[in-house]
């Protein structure tokens, strides 16, 4: 079931919760990102003046009324309350919060936040119902520990660039986040798990993840054949193989106007319908060991005409394939507008003007209805008086 209209905040399952988030740059902002997307009303703790350095970290160079377009996105519906927690003023208020909190969000490299005193088994000393996310680079113990938790870094070390490109390729890491990414989903799972057991027990608790984690539990498959089988290891396909442990035809391949994308299917049905001679390949084994030849022969076929017409073969005959869309073809197609994914946030500038955010919904519907936000992005500290009065700080 779909309905086209957002659902309403107090329908949304995190209403009445409290989050303070003291995260920075992207996991721990997105993670109290998607607690607010569930309605959760999220502070956001601040240094005065600076705030979140994500602020100033620019995706694609973009920024709207002093904040990067990334800092807009990832802290949507969130409000600011400005503390200086090496200040013991500052430190005082943000304690009077921390004492009615549900939930509490931070990312610091491990011992930081200990060291300010408002580490796990500080708080839950004073707020026994707490539950605490903690995300970090490469967890608390290791010889990772101290290295800067970034996403190129985690995901160099994971290995996961060497499963992208094919044969003779260097490694290539994932140009998105998603180590950051992953870790957000991750942390706000947990979060919410903790949250439904202190609701079955009144226990809070602790939930920890990191990026390395997150780039492990991404592999779960390579690793786990890699540890049943030790000779399991990567070796990247060869002409256009998409996936190093699946044979022709999985791929990508050139068309007269674009690119196709072809899954598993039997190589000589697939053949047939393309009208490529490839009976020979009868044998499932083959489509390892011809796999180059096997896709050399499908690539100069596929090229021969354009996209469309060889989905419409293959659609009618339920081979699994797709186009490969480019982000502007996506976005104008009439299946993303299908999905109905943009939402628009809004905020007051500093001029005073009106400040509209396009972004992305959450990807989530809840009793068949999206989730949407209009709340844009807080200023440092535009929260912080009303904040205090409410809160007697």
């Amino acid at each position: 079931m779909s309905i086209k209209q957002p659902l309403d905040k107090s329908d949304l399952p995190l209403n009445g919760i409290l989050v303070l988030d003291f995260s920075q740059f992207l996991a721990g902002p997105v993670a109290a990102m998607r607690l607010a997307d569930m309605g959760a009303r999220v502070i956001k703790v601040e240094r005065p003046g600076t705030g979140d350095i994500g602020r100033t970290l620019a995706f694609a160079g973009l920024e709207k009324d002093g904040d990067t377009l990334s800092f807009h996105i990832m802290n949507r519906n969130k409000e600011s309350f400005a503390a200086d927690l090496k200040n013991s003023e500052g430190l005082a208020q943000v304690w009077e919060l921390v004492k009615k909190a549900d939930v509490i969000i931070q990312n610091f490299r491990p011992g930081v936040i200990e060291r300010l005193g408002l580490g796990y088994e500080d708080v839950e000393k004073v707020n026994p119902r707490i539950v605490y996310g903690s995300a970090t680079g490469y967890g608390a113990e290791g010889p990772f520990k101290d290295r800067p938790g970034q996403d190129l870094l985690a995901q160099s070390i994971s290995g996961l660039p060497w499963l992208n490109g094919r044969a003779g390729d260097p490694p290539i890491p994932v140009g998105l986040a998603v180590a950051d990414i992953f870790t957000s989903t991750h942390l706000a799972s947990g979060v919410i798990a903790l949250l439904l057991r202190r609701e079955r027990t009144g226990k809070g608790g602790l939930v920890e993840s990191s990026l390395l984690e997150s780039m492990l539990d991404l592999q779960f498959e390579l690793i786990s054949a890699n540890l049943f089988d030790p000779s399991v290891v990567v070796n990247r396909g060869a002409g256009n193989s998409a996936h190093a442990f699946l044979p022709a035809p999985y791929g990508l391949y050139p068309t007269k106007n674009g690119y196709l994308a072809i899954a598993m299917t039997p190589i000589p049905a697939l053949g047939k319908l393309l009208g490529v001679d490839l009976d020979r390949y009868e044998d499932p084994k083959s489509w390892w060991s011809e796999q180059e030849a096997i896709m050399k022969a499908l690539s100069t076929k596929v090229a021969t005409q354009e996209t469309d017409h060889w989905l419409a073969i293959l659609d009618a005959a339920d081979i699994w394939c797709a186009p490969v869309l480019t982000l502007p073809e996506l976005v104008e197609h009439e299946g993303f507008s299908a999905i109905d994914m943009v939402q628009k946030t809004e905020r007051t500038g500093k001029d005073g003007s009106k400040v509209t955010i396009p972004t992305t919904r959450s990807p989530m519907r809840i009793d068949g209805k999206t989730v949407k936000h209009s709340k844009g992005a807080p200023h440092v500290g535009e929260d912080t008086e009303k904040i205090r009065k409410e809160f007697g700080i």
